[in-house]
């Protein structure tokens, strides 16, 4: 009888044994093809895979028939290795999106900011300036990567060329190049007639330079020195519009970083100070090392007549 009883207990039991083996198994199979969707989406390339802590036993002999407590317990151990692994992939990944929100807040916060100072920077007239066929005064090199916002500007009408006979002798006696490079020459006529003090004309010459080549090198001397021409007639409104398109259109130009300076100077002159400096800040930011030793000099020497900070 009791040989009876022990046989049914144990028979008893072998469903029981089967079941728990089959869903540690069912747990196995799922926990392991989470991981490996993680490990996917942390590691890409999949260079880096995670492998188990605890790798399967090799399977004992068993007895046929009867379920061995020594499998149930490898299961048992992969699961718990796998459970572990899983947390700490999942904790990486939500470390890896925290730390890519804040370099998004970052970048935003730097931009609002390069926004911010850059609309701040909006003057209202224009600047005095020198440049020639070489042209003569200040020059800087380098490219520009940006501008200050439009200035606003005072009605301020331009001039058109006179047409009396003394003047036209004048404008005659200015001489014309004809070296058969036609963008050279246009502009080099236009710096005749700037240099004769022949403004008005020099203006609508240099005007129409800009018009016809705006791709050639020469176009940032015309539209530095259409500037020039209008701040000597007496004009800081329309020069300061011409300073401004030179050095936003053109940023890249000979003389756009001339007509930023220039700009600057403008602004003091039409009792901006606070505009200048910004101006000289950011003449400062754009080009830095690459302003020559003049430059340098005449900047400091223009922050201190603004008296900026």
């Amino acid at each position: 009888m009791r040989r009876i009883i022990i046989f049914l207990a144990a028979t008893a039991a072998f469903p029981a044994a089967v079941a728990a083996q089959s869903n540690v198994e069912g747990r196995v199979g799922k926990l392991e093809s989470e991981m490996r969707a993680v490990q996917r989406k942390v590691f890409p390339g999949g260079a880096a895979l995670v492998q188990p802590d605890i790798q399967p036993a090799t399977p004992a002999a068993q007895i046929p028939g009867s379920p061995s407590a020594g499998a149930l317990d490898d299961l048992t151990q992969r699961v718990a290795s796998l459970e572990q692994q899983l947390a700490s992939l999942t904790g990486q990944v939500e470390q890896n999106g925290y730390a890519t929100r804040q370099l998004q807040t970052a970048f935003d916060a730097y931009k609002s900011a390069t926004d911010a100072r850059l609309k701040g920077i909006e003057p209202s007239t224009g600047a005095p300036a020198v440049n020639g066929p070489g042209e003569m005064g200040s020059s800087i090199g380098g490219p520009a990567t940006t501008a200050p916002a439009r200035p606003s500007t005072r009605p301020e009408a331009a001039a058109r060329p006179s047409t009396t006979p003394d003047r036209a002798r004048l404008v005659d006696a200015v001489e014309r190049p004809s070296s058969g490079d036609a963008p050279e020459d246009e502009y080099l006529y236009g710096f005749r007639l700037w240099q004769a003090k022949l403004y008005p004309e020099a203006e609508a010459q240099l005007k129409k330079m800009v018009a016809a080549y705006p791709k050639h090198r020469r176009a940032s001397f015309a539209q530095n020195l259409l500037g020039r021409a209008y701040l000597d007639e007496g004009k800081p409104s329309l020069a300061s519009m011409a300073f401004y398109d030179n050095y936003k259109k053109m940023p890249d130009g000979e003389r756009a970083p001339d007509s930023l300076y220039y700009l600057a100077q403008a602004l003091v002159k039409l009792n901006k100070p606070a505009d200048a400096c910004k101006v000289y800040g950011e003449l400062t930011d754009v080009y830095g090392a690459k302003i020559s030793g003049s430059m340098k000099a005449d900047v400091e020497k223009g922050r201190t007549a603004a008296k900026c900070q």
